[in-house]
């Protein structure tokens, strides 16, 4: 079988960089990375359960998408996500995910309770967040907690083909065609909220960035948004 010792730490480094980034600081939320059509490593829960900060590559384990595991000892005292099928559904639903997130961030689900909407009020402070945000953040108006095909596909069509999707009273799943990019898009949704809760806090008010803004904000391209940013956040991590 083909070696997944580089997949297992790239998911286990981004399940820390979303603790470290306050998306994920205790033990809820997991992410996942398609290996094969059929196959993905995912974050479990193991006997050593301490926190998506302390995650190691032996808790990503890899299972095939009705969560079996698809290897001998995959699964052997670890268990796959309750929300397993968050995961698969968005999997089986957009060929160009080949990650998911899903995580607690504090401040989106405070932002949404609140009724204040992902929008693009940045701008050059974060140009992927501000193109992300302009394409819209749709909302999946349930609290619950997705352990079934049914909350799942709710989920997923509550999405529809936006990259990232708030769950009420829960929290975020991002896709992504890599797991930096789905990471990296979470951190820039809840860099927002945190932004607009702030900016109304303090009494001010929310305004869009003009569409000439927007349209003068330049693709960086991947090397810079993906590359450069992600080996920041693994910097992050071993100044820690």
């Amino acid at each position: 079988m083909t070696d997944f010792e580089p997949a297992r730490r790239l998911v286990a480094d981004a399940c820390r960089v979303l603790a470290a980034r306050g998306l994920a600081d205790g033990f809820l939320g997991h992410i996942c990375l398609r290996v094969d059509p059929e196959l993905l490593l995912i974050r479990c829960r193991g006997p050593h359960e301490r926190g998506l900060a302390w995650t190691t590559p032996d808790d990503v384990r890899l299972v095939d998408l009705d969560g079996t595991e698809a290897a001998p000892g995959e699964l052997d005292g670890w268990a796959v996500p309750n929300e397993l099928l968050l995961h698969t559904e968005v999997l089986r639903a957009r060929p160009d995910a080949n990650a998911v997130v899903h995580a607690h961030p504090p401040a989106v689900v405070a932002a949404d309770l609140a009724g204040i909407r992902i929008r693009p009020v940045v701008g050059a402070y974060d140009i992927p967040g501000a193109r992300l945000a302009a394409g819209g953040v749709p909302v999946y108006e349930r609290g619950v907690l997705i352990r079934d095909r049914r909350l799942a596909d709710e989920m997923v069509s509550a999405m529809g083909d936006r990259p990232v999707v708030v769950l009420r009273g829960h929290g975020v799943t991002s896709a992504g065609s890599s797991v930096q990019e789905a990471v990296l898009q979470a951190v820039s949704v809840d860099s927002i909220a945190r932004i607009s809760l702030t900016v109304l806090s303090a009494g001010g008010t929310l305004a869009d960035l003009p569409t000439a803004d927007l349209a003068e904000l330049p693709d960086l391209g991947p090397a810079f948004t993906e590359g450069v940013a992600w080996r920041h956040e693994i910097a992050r991590l071993d100044a820690g």
